[in-house]
């Protein structure tokens, strides 16, 4: 159609690259390339060479920049909106509200992710050795703890131990005991330490579910806990290296 050469060239690989480009997502193109070259590799033995070519190289890395996407990010949760649910909670609040405020005081307060608090909805990909324990639950005068096995931050699989302790005014701790004890209530056999009412780990939809009652704007999803987390803290003069080391590594012992 275009009349070039049949044997893949720098030339023709750079053309591919710039072609592709304009019609799907420039960070796909280079695993879309590296699926030809494989393919054509049993035919034209020195399709690697021109893969790895300068030019190709060179070619990718101005289409990402020519082509970028705009970041999409959600925004992150406030500290009102935690106080907001706080102040709604009442003596005979259901277990499953006590739930989903005791996940979202511990995830903004500790900057975790929602998949370290629920599972997937996907029933195949759920691994319940990431899922908390009831067993690892410790209070102390500042706060409360538990361990997380581990998650998708943790690369050596050592887990972490979580520590959630009052921070600008705003104190889990009661939320989470009051949690707690209704937990226990639920289930003394059930080893997790986040079920539901039906004795269940919650899911990802579970608690995007009740999100939307608290804050109905698509703009907030899972990630806005965390990143509410680490925005109340830059507002409370965190030390900015501290805070951004504990958002790359996942969590530090004082969380």
């Amino acid at each position: 159609m275009h009349r070039l050469p049949v044997d893949p060239t720098e030339d023709t690989l750079s053309f591919f690259v710039v072609y592709m480009s304009a019609h799907i997502k420039p960070d796909s193109v280079g695993t879309y390339l590296s699926g030809v070259c494989n393919k054509l590799e049993a035919y034209f033995p020195n399709v690697r060479i021109a893969r790895g070519s300068y030019l190709v190289k060179r070619t990718l890395s101005g289409c990402r920049k020519r082509f970028k996407c705009p970041v999409v990010r959600k925004l992150p949760l406030a500290r009102t909106h935690l106080t907001t649910l706080s102040s709604s909670l009442r003596p005979n609040t259901s277990h499953d509200d006590l739930l989903f405020a005791a996940m979202l005081y511990t995830g903004f307060t500790g900057l975790m992710r929602l998949g370290e608090l629920s599972v997937p909805d996907n029933v195949a990909i759920r691994d319940y050795r990431k899922c908390s324990r009831r067993s690892t639950v410790i209070t102390f005068s500042r706060g409360y703890g538990f361990d997380l096995p581990y998650h998708k931050a943790d690369r050596f699989f050592e887990g972490n131990k979580i520590r959630i302790v009052r921070r600008g005014g705003l104190d889990p701790a009661p939320v989470f005991l009051r949690y707690l004890n209704s937990r226990d209530r639920v289930s003394h056999l059930n080893p997790y330490l986040w079920i539901t009412s039906r004795n269940s780990v919650p899911t990802r939809t579970w608690f995007i579910t009740r999100l939307r009652q608290l804050e109905p704007n698509l703009d907030f999803a899972g990630q806005s806990m965390r990143a509410g987390g680490a925005t109340a803290m830059a507002e409370d003069g965190k030390n900015p290296i501290i805070l951004q080391a504990m958002l790359f590594h996942g969590h530090d012992n004082e969380n």
